[in-house]
């Protein structure tokens, strides 16, 4: 029953911008340029807001931070209805984050899933910090830094300049690694090549985001 409630509310979905991973990872980059360039496409949202009520059909998904200075849409320069944007402080996977790309992914036909950090990410360096010195971070904030812990922790052992950067991308590709494993779901469709997970990082100066 609820196997035929998901295919029912996808035939419902308008046509996606990408049919294939590669064409959304494209899209992704392409549009990145033009907002790094400052030429973003011209937009009338009064002329679209009422076609998206109808459904959505967003060709990709951004596991991306809650950092207040980036927003998705903008850094990729896309419509609302193309992106499915799942967000908490430091870009790691949590249940109801899987369950929200699975959704994504098998319901709404999303072609790519990019994990996207950022440099000076705050929650990044809190777990640098509590991995490095044992600071005891107060309330929910700890949980934070317990669950980025095995993704970065291995680069504290590592020789190398700007450790918080290098902290940044293993985290990004610890979670990429989590998302292209994570069954039942979206394990099955990366090896059907349904879907491809990949990684990237936004640089806050520029807005130039780079695939790692």
């Amino acid at each position: 029953m609820a196997t035929a409630s998901f295919v029912s509310i996808a035939a419902a979905q308008p046509v996606s911008r990408a049919d294939t991973p590669d064409a959304a990872l494209n899209l992704l980059m392409e549009g990145n340029a033009r907002y790094v360039a400052n030429q973003p496409r011209e937009r009338d949202f009064s002329f679209s807001r009422a076609s998206r009520a109808a459904g959505q059909a967003p060709f990709a998904a951004i596991l991306g931070c809650a950092d207040s200075r980036i927003a998705p849409e903008l850094a990729f320069d896309q419509e609302p209805g193309d992106l499915f944007v799942v967000r908490v402080a430091g870009n790691f996977v949590t249940t109801d984050g899987l369950a929200s790309l699975e959704y994504g992914a098998a319901v709404l036909g999303t072609k790519l899933i990019m994990v996207l950090g950022h440099s000076s990410c705050g929650a990044v360096k809190a777990t640098v910090e509590a991995l490095q010195k044992g600071n005891n971070l107060p309330g929910h904030i700890a949980d934070l830094a317990r669950a980025m812990k095995p993704g970065i922790e291995s680069v504290l052992n590592e020789s190398g300049d700007n450790l918080e950067q290098r902290a940044v991308i293993a985290n990004v590709r610890h979670n990429v690694e989590r998302l292209q494993q994570a069954t039942p779901i979206l394990s099955d469709m990366v090896t059907k090549k349904k879907i491809r997970v990949v990684g990237g990082v936004y640089e806050l100066a520029t807005g130039k985001i780079t695939l790692v």
